[in-house]
């Protein structure tokens, strides 16, 4: 397949301060890529760099082939962008806005009422034509932000964080609009802090303190070496009240890490000592599992953490 998006070594720098550094990946045509990492670790700023809003201190990339410098006017008409901060004009109505984001691409006469007509379709946002934007809930106002980015047939789109702040049911919608498009062939730049969300792309990349940590599919992350380092095991231990007993745990012998995740303890141990954690928690359900990805997120960045100190 052809690489929709490419980032080769890509560097971004503010001043003294490195915001992005030496980052390299390609996106192929039709993925869904996520991308995660702390805020203020360069997601956003690699986003305005490939959408040619920035330019980078050193490295390249391509959109469609483009170069994120030499056609960055191009690459403007080619994308859709949504921001993580909804930045539709509220006191328009949802067909104001749409028409206007249309007016901004070229999109006139015929070919503008039939591409309202095919994002409408696609959002289900028609019921609320008449409404001014500033009036719709929060996951209304994604799907009009994304018919809006998408009012122009973009083959590419960024997506910032884009269900921030809405509720479950809205975020499944939302979801499962961008399988739709991207089953047509679009191609989705995704950042998000959810993991449910990360478990749904094709490939994930992470990115910490501006360095691009690791890139992979969901299966292909959960093997990495760094996240399971020799000799140890991933355990679920299982108990009444995980809560209760999660300082004790962590304080045991043999346990490198551990957190809550849903109604159980999620532990990274030496392999050797899990007969004797065994032991000292008889009143716990214990088994060696996959670490999830939120579990190699963490361990992750403990490790660079403890190497940075």
């Amino acid at each position: 397949m052809n690489a929709a998006i490419t980032a080769e070594h890509l560097t971004i720098r503010f001043g003294s301060f490195t915001a992005v550094n030496d980052v390299s990946f390609a996106v192929e045509q039709g993925e869904i890529f996520g991308f995660l990492g702390p805020n203020g670790s360069g997601k956003t700023t690699i986003i305005k760099a490939l959408c040619g809003l920035l330019k980078p201190s050193s490295g390249t990339g391509t959109i469609l082939g483009m170069d994120i410098q030499r056609d960055a006017a191009e690459i403007k008409r080619r994308v859709g962008y949504m921001s993580q901060k909804f930045g539709l004009y509220e006191d328009l109505t949802v067909a104001e806005n749409i028409k206007f984001y249309a007016g901004v691409y070229g999109i006139a006469g015929r070919q503008a009422e039939q591409r309202k007509d095919e994002v409408l379709a696609l959002t289900g946002i028609e019921h609320y034509l008449n409404r001014r934007a500033g009036q719709l809930s929060g996951g209304w106002k994604q799907r009009l932000a994304l018919a809006c980015a998408i009012i122009h047939s973009p083959e590419v789109v960024f997506l910032d964080e884009p269900t921030a702040g809405i509720d479950p049911v809205a975020r499944r919608a939302l979801w499962d609009l961008l399988f739709r498009l991207s089953g047509q062939g679009v191609t989705f730049f995704v950042t998000t802090h959810y993991m449910d969300e990360a478990e749904r792309c094709g490939r994930v990349g992470y990115i910490y303190l501006s360095n691009l940590v690791a890139i992979g599919t969901v299966a292909e992350l959960q093997q990495l070496p760094a996240a399971n380092p020799p000799r140890t095991s991933r355990l679920q231990i299982a108990t009444a009240n995980a809560s209760a007993i999660l300082e004790s745990v962590r304080a045991l012998a043999g346990v490198r890490e551990a957190t809550i995740f849903g109604q159980s303890i999620h532990a990274l141990v030496d392999t050797e000592r899990i007969d004797a954690l065994k032991a000292q928690l008889p009143q716990a359900r214990m088994e060696v599992i996959t670490p999830s990805l939120e579990d190699v997120f963490v361990t992750l960045t403990y490790r660079i953490m403890e190497t940075a100190q």
